[in-house]
């Protein structure tokens, strides 16, 4: 297998150190493997992503002493093709349009049998075409929601046979890559697009994997509970399932997340600061 694993950031701000450490421990895994690393900008959110961040991302990551594959890949230049994934699946009949508002979700979750947790799992019945093509007709608001229900009809046993490698330290506990069970129940049915953006993180992320040919999937142990959800997306999509490896995170002293709200850990910061990129990668190794 060909070793090929990419850094996908939001340039909708400055990299902190969290970010520094994720690319960091995707690049060494290519270098140690003989393989590809790839640079993918998730810039999606056309709000708050912006082409100003996009320079001062770049040289951050070089004068961490990373290189990558160019071109990179802006997600913002191509809704069309995410647009082509989301056709698929309303072709399957596997997603609906959802008009209830957050605080009409959170209401039915309320209402919810203890137990069935904070996620929205569907309407209890479909709408009619007539209230749909009213609702439409008024300019309501909408999101695309997957239907777990749907899914799972769809694909009869290979639903609850979905599994995945995991290679990350967290999940494997220091045992070495293992299979995990790919269930996405507890997500419920997550939305895929909306009205006003036609895609979403779960869409681009896992046409463009398997576009990219990206075989090892390595990001923070943040996502590991998304991973289900896209494994269901590559099962109905018929797109292979790259081996995944969610790596520890780094905190601050009071044990949060790094965040782009904390400018004080910007690598632009740290670098004006004194720090050396030696200094850094001698923190990833601890």
């Amino acid at each position: 297998m060909n070793f090929v694993t990419r850094f996908a950031p939001s340039p909708s701000g400055y990299l902190h150190l969290g970010h520094a450490f994720s690319a960091w421990t995707a690049w060494r895994a290519a270098c140690d493997n003989n393989g590809r690393f790839l640079l993918r900008l998730e810039d999606i959110d056309t709000t708050r992503c912006k082409r100003e961040f996009e320079a001062p991302l770049f040289d951050d990551l070089i004068w961490l002493g990373l290189d990558w594959e160019e071109p990179v890949r802006r997600q913002s230049e191509h809704f069309d093709e995410y647009a082509a994934v989301l056709e698929r699946l309303k072709a399957l009949g596997l997603v609906y349009r959802c008009f209830k508002t957050r605080t009409e979700i959170l209401e039915d979750i309320a209402r919810a049998p203890h137990g069935v947790g904070e996620v929205y799992r569907g309407p209890d019945t479909p709408m009619s075409a007539d209230e749909e093509a009213a609702r439409l007709t008024a300019g309501e608001a909408y999101a695309w929601r997957l239907s777990l229900d749907r899914c799972r009809d769809h694909l009869g046993e290979r639903f609850g046979a979905m599994r995945f490698v995991e290679e990350g330290p967290s999940a494997t506990k220091g045992q070495g890559p293992r299979e995990v069970g790919a269930d996405p129940t507890p997500l419920g049915d997550v939305v895929l697009a909306r009205k006003d953006v036609g895609t979403s993180y779960h869409i681009a992320v896992v046409h463009d994997d398997a576009l990219q040919g990206i075989s090892h999937v390595i990001r923070g142990e943040d996502l590991f509970e998304l991973t289900p959800l896209h494994v269901l997306l590559q099962t109905l999509l018929d797109l292979p399932t790259p081996i995944y490896r969610h790596h520890r995170l780094l905190l601050d002293e009071t044990g949060k997340r790094f965040a782009k709200r904390d400018q004080a850990a910007t690598l632009q910061a740290m670098r004006e600061s004194g720090a050396t990129s030696e200094g850094l990668r001698s923190i990833f190794l601890r």
